[in-house]
């Protein structure tokens, strides 16, 4: 009778520890990645201040790579003893610079905003990548969504004053990538909605998009979408 209940107990602490083993490794369902265009960033309330390397391209830039749950949470924050380290991204730094900018006040070099990146988002996708990894990742990513060009194809090009429907917008990036992005609008000075912010949903590796699970909690776009131009933004330099 010993001996039975010495192989029960057994047997139920290989089972826990073989459950909590897959709940330690199972740290996130997917990601966001989100994308950010820099003529709504910069007619938003705060306004934007130019990167100390210049004004950015017009293009979409990076905002980041966030791993979430299939409920809607996310976890945040979840290694203290990781931090950011800017010598693991030295050699990618200007090309994070062209993709990854940052449009925050004061003007800056990006670490600051590479840093909350890694440390808030990064380090809880660790089982996938190190630091390094996860710029990379991020960059590939942006290359393979080429939003712009996505847009372009259907005739969605930058240009004030002009609108487009919401439906036009996603069928566009659909067609493009092949999945239905997320799209957060901004609402400027005259009233206008612009498109501000693109999730986009990627698999737990970090490789592919996918159809979203859940969507982002984000401000909501009207029928009408402004798709602003940022070549001839010229006053937000020091905003």
């Amino acid at each position: 009778m010993m001996k039975s209940n010495g192989r029960t107990l057994l047997v139920i602490f290989l089972v826990t520890q073989s459950v909590a083993f897959l709940t330690a490794a199972k740290d996130f369902d997917f990601f966001y990645f989100v994308q950010q265009w820099p003529a709504s960033y910069c007619d938003s309330r705060r306004g934007c201040c130019y990167p100390k390397t210049g004004k950015p391209a017009e293009d979409f830039s990076i905002h980041g790579l966030w791993p979430n749950y299939n409920d809607g949470t996310y976890p945040s924050n979840c290694d203290s003893s990781n931090p950011f380290d800017d010598s693991k991204v030295s050699t990618l730094e200007s090309v994070l610079q062209e993709h990854w900018p940052t449009l925050a006040c004061p003007s800056g070099d990006g670490l600051k905003f590479w840093r909350h990146e890694w440390e808030k988002h990064g380090t809880c996708a660790e089982s996938i990548f190190d630091e390094r990894g996860y710029f990379e990742a991020a960059l590939s990513l942006k290359k393979k969504a080429n939003l712009l060009h996505a847009l372009e194809n259907a005739g969605i090009r930058p240009a004030d004053r002009v609108f487009h429907t919401m439906s036009q917008i996603k069928e566009a990036i659909t067609k493009g990538v092949g999945y239905e992005p997320f799209i957060e609008c901004n609402v400027d000075s005259s009233g206008n909605h612009q498109i501000f912010q693109v999730y986009q949903c990627v698999d737990a590796s970090a490789t592919e998009f996918i159809k979203c699970p859940v969507l982002p909690h984000g401000r909501a776009c009207g029928n009408k979408v402004e798709f602003p131009s940022f070549s001839t933004a010229s006053s937000h330099d020091e905003l």
